[in-house]
């Protein structure tokens, strides 16, 4: 174990090639996966997470791809895949990530009571090991190595600290802490939060993981951020398994409206946000809500009367973005029953 540099913001690591391909009828080819991860790295997120290799064919090769074009150019971002915590996963992520510039392999295990009896059939002291040995393996192909207890705001939080532990002793440098089915709190999860950082201290980069089951992943996410996680994994327009993952225009756009209280500065051009979320959009075939945060067509609407007098006076009355700052050409004055 080595002390890790914790950044003075926050990293954006993107997940919509990833978990976000896992929503419900959503199949990218690698053509399209490869226009995503470049529209990605224009917006400057840290990492993209390509996929997960030993999933399919086409998930290799498109990590493949994504490695040896988008991971190879000038300022490019670190270009992830996700293992099991098994050899086979993780060196068929490391054969698919090779070309890139800068690569990660993020192995992940089970660790909740629930997933170790009913999926693993594993013991405490065995899943362990399995996260060692995968951490250990990843470490002899690459220097950046992320690791994730599955399903850890159900875990038992003393087994968790174990395991992060482990992981950070054998040389993880990212713990990413996901709540696997949007299970946590905000308040409850900053706590969680606070203790693992405090836990680690410098031996490695804090991360969240939130699910939006239950409405909050980026609620928890921000939280998480207050208590010093100084990672946040996203998908763009929130896709990702069942109600989807933390949404990368919201969190961004929170912390960049909120610096003054949250005061932790992300790379993302924001100027590009509106533009790729549109693409993801087209690419995957999930439209857009109308009233969808930052993004929707109606986030930037005034329709009633009274609000639209104050924003063709000040758009500070209504408005505590401007559009321009995410890529839309500008506020709508929409003519209604209440105009």
């Amino acid at each position: 174990m080595s002390d890790i540099a914790v950044p003075d913001g926050v990293r954006i690591f993107d997940t919509t090639l990833r978990d976000g391909e896992q929503a419900p009828g959503i199949s990218l080819d690698v053509g399209e996966k490869l226009e995503i991860a470049e529209q990605l790295a224009r917006l400057g997120v840290d990492i993209v997470e390509a996929g997960f290799p030993v999933a399919s064919q086409g998930d290799y090769e498109a990590v493949k791809a994504i490695a040896e074009t988008v991971g190879t150019a000038s300022g490019a971002p670190v270009i992830a895949a996700l293992a099991r915590c098994n050899t086979e996963d993780v060196e068929r992520a490391a054969k698919a990530l090779k070309a890139a510039h800068r690569s990660r392999l993020h192995v992940f295990v089970s660790t909740s009571e629930i997933h170790r009896r009913v999926m693993l059939r594993a013991s405490e002291d065995q899943v362990v090991d399995q996260a060692v040995d995968a951490v250990k393996r990843a470490l002899t192909s690459t220097g950046d190595v992320e690791f994730s207890p599955q399903d850890a705001t159900r875990t038992d939080p003393e087994f968790l600290l174990r395991i992060v532990d482990a992981a950070v002793e054998a040389g993880a440098t990212t713990i990413n802490i996901p709540d696997t089915v949007g299970y946590a709190l905000p308040h409850d999860f900053g706590e969680l939060i606070g203790d693992i950082v405090r836990r680690v201290g410098d031996g490695a980069v804090v991360s969240v993981h939130c699910h939006n089951d239950l409405g909050l992943a980026v609620a928890n996410s921000l939280e998480a951020i207050r208590a010093g996680a100084r990672q946040v994994e996203v998908a763009v327009n929130g896709l990702g398994e069942r109600a989807g993952n933390c949404s990368m225009e919201e969190v961004v756009m929170a912390l960049a409206t909120r610096s003054d209280l949250l005061g932790m500065p992300t790379g993302v051009r924001t100027a590009e946000i509106a533009r790729t979320s549109r693409l993801v959009s087209t690419l995957t075939g999930y439209p857009i809500q109308f009233n969808k945060a930052v993004v929707g067509k109606n986030a930037f609407a005034h329709e009633s009367g009274i609000h639209q007098h104050g924003v063709i006076q000040d758009r500070l009355t209504y408005e505590i973005m401007r559009a321009e700052d995410v890529g839309v050409a500008g506020s709508q004055i929409v003519l209604g029953k209440h105009s």
